[in-house]
């Protein structure tokens, strides 16, 4: 599997289908033709340009009836569910943050934040979504045990990098990629101090991407 760093919290994974999550603003269709599109929750940063009708969606309850009013072809799902749309496998986990639909006129209830694991040729991905720290994720590694955990690292909207080096320990995922940072001022960091805590206390390795950069996800040797 390709995965594309596109920014913010959007990636692009590429193989038997191309997945993209959380399209952001100045995301263009064009540039990466998906087969299918993976919403976390309601907030503009995350749902971007997704006038994409003939790309099936996959989505919370909430969200993809806003969208299917929209003329968009959705997938509905909730906490805890699980899908397969073409192949690929996604099931919907817990995310602390909100979701609010702030490009429906004064805006409108998104459900419930979420995450997700999504796999895809012998390979699993965990986006977590815009998220607190919660100790579930302790679960979500148990359970799913993903190759890749992508968390935001960001601060002030989501946890920083404090908080995302006790998550990727929950997670214990070999491969960690940091997401929804240095995207504006306000969610800069230096992760510097996160990469060497992990690397050095743990066998995980972190990888920053920057935007439009990729890296190729094999599956797990058996």
């Amino acid at each position: 599997m390709n995965l594309t760093y596109i920014g913010h919290s959007c990636f692009l994974l590429k193989g038997t289908q191309c997945v993209l999550i959380d399209p952001c603003p100045g995301y263009r269709k064009e540039d990466y033709n998906p087969t299918i599109i993976a919403i976390t929750h309601g907030h503009a940063d995350h749902m971007g340009p997704v006038r994409e009708p003939g790309i099936r969606t996959v989505t919370s309850n909430e969200i993809a009836k806003y969208l299917a009013s929209q003329g968009i072809a959705v997938e509905p799902m909730n906490i805890g569910g699980t899908i397969q749309v073409s192949g690929v496998t996604f099931t919907m986990t817990p995310a602390l943050h909100s979701s609010w639909i702030e490009e429906a006129g004064m805006g409108m209830y998104g459900g419930t934040a979420a995450g997700f694991i999504i796999s895809m040729d012998g390979v699993c991905i965990y986006h977590a979504g815009d998220t607190g720290l919660f100790s579930d994720m302790k679960l979500i590694g148990q359970l799913y045990h993903p190759d890749v955990a992508l968390i935001p690292v960001g601060g002030r909207y989501t946890m920083g990098p404090r908080e995302a080096m006790i998550a990727a320990e929950y997670i214990g995922s070999p491969l960690i990629i940091p997401m929804h940072y240095n995207t504006f001022p306000s969610i800069r960091q230096d992760l510097g101090s996160f990469i060497t805590a992990i690397e050095k206390t743990t066998d995980m390795r972190v990888l920053p991407l920057q935007p439009g950069e990729s890296t190729e996800i094999n599956p797990p040797r058996t």
